[in-house]
């Protein structure tokens, strides 16, 4: 697991190669060390407990899996993703509309809990799928970090430590999907129907109702 967090932190770093930033917040002087542990913290309150739809999202990446290496490389993939946009985006070299952005992250869920429904094992084209939503989402991560404000001053270490403390909400609650289900019953001949796909119903539902809500309401 730690070689794992370590590989999450250099995938972090991949952002950080643009050029310059446009981010220009000046918030109050903070040492380096509270800079790491207050945007830490502040990216694992955005999966837990804030970010409700990121929750599904990795519900989703988590259901169609009894193997947790397969579910961590599926989140790996998404983490990797949605680094890259991030960084991207709080450097001003993309600039993504919250108008887009917010109906096609509800619609990434509700792609995965169809092919949850419809599909009994995973395919290939999934770690492609979860990368591309992946990058999505990132872009919606930067949304909320531009709301908050970053530091110029450690901007790098903001961001990486942003990314952390979202890795570290989704390992939390990937770790509890798998200890609560996945392991105890996913061995179980009833456990598809009466657990995956009720759920990926359910979340379908919700994702559709934000899709619907976020393009016409918002």
């Amino acid at each position: 697991m730690k070689k794992y967090i370590w590989c999450i932190i250099l995938l972090s770093l991949i952002p950080l190669l643009a050029s310059a930033h446009v981010i220009q917040f000046e918030l109050d002087k903070m040492s380096s060390g509270t800079v790491f542990w207050k945007y830490t913290l502040i990216g694992f309150q955005h999966i837990i407990p804030e970010g409700f739809d990121h929750i599904l999202f990795i519900t989703c990446v988590f259901l169609l899996n009894t193997s947790l290496r397969q579910i961590i490389l599926q989140a790996s993939m998404f983490t990797l993703a949605h680094s890259v946009t991030l960084g991207l985006a709080m450097y001003g070299l993309i600039q993504p509309s919250p108008a887009i952005i917010e109906p096609l992250i509800a619609v990434s869920i509700v792609v995965l809990a169809l092919e949850n429904i419809f599909f009994n094992k995973v395919k290939p084209w999934r770690l492609i799928m979860v990368f591309s939503f992946g990058m999505i989402h990132g872009k919606g991560f930067a949304g909320a970090l531009k709301d908050l404000g970053m530091p110029q001053y450690a901007f790098a270490n903001a961001l990486i430590s942003f990314n952390i403390g979202v890795e570290l909400g989704q390992l939390c609650i990937i770790l509890l999907l798998y200890f609560t289900l996945a392991k105890p019953f996913s061995g179980k001949p009833w456990y598809r129907k009466a657990i995956v796909i009720p759920m990926s119903v359910i979340i379908a539902v919700i994702a559709s109702y934000w899709t619907i809500e976020r393009i016409f309401f918002v």
